[in-house]
């Protein structure tokens, strides 16, 4: 049976999608938030609101994606092998450490950030276990080039999903060397939308407003980047081989993806949100959930849209 989401050409489907975009959400959250503490400091401390969206949202979504990857693989109980056997030839083994190296950061990190909640927890419930304390002490000092690793680490990861995709070299659509930077920064727009609906629900505050108004100021640039990449994705196609020019007229010649993308990917996802910032939404509640849930449902039907339409054509 061949429809829009069954072809024979298909590999990898929709469970690649939701593992691409929660990876992303992770990625942008860290960048987001290394950002905020170095040209904010004041605001991001352990009591931002970024800062504890990250402490939450960061860990749990690459968690929840590599659970995803596992159980979709077609031997999920081998997958320990990858976790201690590395092959520098193979992109999906190279991403395995690369979260490997992400989480153990990131943990740091956290801890770090967090270092008084995690005392006043120890002290609460392991009260003899004095090394986690004695250890972030001794790692304080080191605080600034450990956050320098882990921005370099979250733009690796969000860049990977792009890499990952395009690996597959006989798809002409997928082996595109912006991919990786379109996924970047859609991923940075992902995590940008997650942060806002943090806001959404809450008490308000002083260092909040602050807070908001970092993210507002990055959440217009950031769209129009992803405006400016996808065109150029597009127009490499469009200026490339006969694979290439087969894969873009089967992906926006027409039918179901054609639709998929201009009404979700760009009207939804990129057009909406501009739209009603211009008209002056974007302060109140339900402007912030209607905006920022739009912007996140864009980013993932972007992921959908590039998974199958760039697998329907071969080399």
């Amino acid at each position: 049976m061949t429809s829009a989401f069954h072809f024979d050409s298909l590999v990898w489907d929709w469970p690649i999608a939701i593992y691409l975009f929660l990876i992303g959400i992770s990625a942008g959250l860290v960048t987001l938030s290394i950002l905020l503490r170095r040209y904010h400091p004041q605001e991001g401390t352990s009591h931002s609101r970024i800062m504890r969206t990250t402490l939450f949202i960061a860990p749990s979504s690459v968690m929840l994606g590599l659970v995803i990857l596992i159980f979709h693989l077609t031997r999920p109980w081998t997958f320990w092998k990858l976790m201690f056997h590395y092959s520098f030839t193979s992109v999906m083994s190279m991403g395995v450490m690369l979260f490997q190296v992400y989480m153990l950061v990131l943990v740091v990190w956290l801890a770090l950030i967090f270092r008084d909640e995690v005392a006043a927890l120890q002290q609460r419930w392991l009260p003899k276990l004095t090394l986690i304390p004695n250890l972030l002490a001794r790692l304080l000092p080191f605080m600034r080039p450990i956050e320098t690793l882990m921005m370099v680490l979250a733009v690796l990861l969000g860049a990977y999903t792009g890499f990952l995709l395009s690996a597959l070299k006989s798809y002409p659509m997928l082996n595109n060397p912006l991919l990786p930077a379109l996924f970047l920064f859609s991923g940075v727009s992902s995590g940008i939308a997650v942060a806002l609906l943090a806001f959404v629900f809450g008490p308000k505050g002083e260092q909040h407003s602050k807070e908001l108004h970092f993210l507002h100021r990055l959440e217009t640039p950031v769209v129009w980047l992803e405006i400016f990449l996808l065109a150029a994705f597009f127009i490499g196609l469009w200026l490339g081989d006969d694979g290439k020019l087969r894969a873009l007229s089967a992906a926006l010649g027409g039918g179901f993806w054609a639709w998929w993308f201009w009404l979700g990917v760009v009207g939804v996802g990129l057009c909406l949100p501009l739209l009603l910032k211009a008209v002056g939404w974007g302060k109140a509640q339900l402007h912030i959930l209607l905006i920022s849930g739009s912007s996140l449902c864009g980013v993932l039907l972007l992921r959908y849209f590039i998974l199958y339409a760039g697998q329907m054509t071969v080399a």
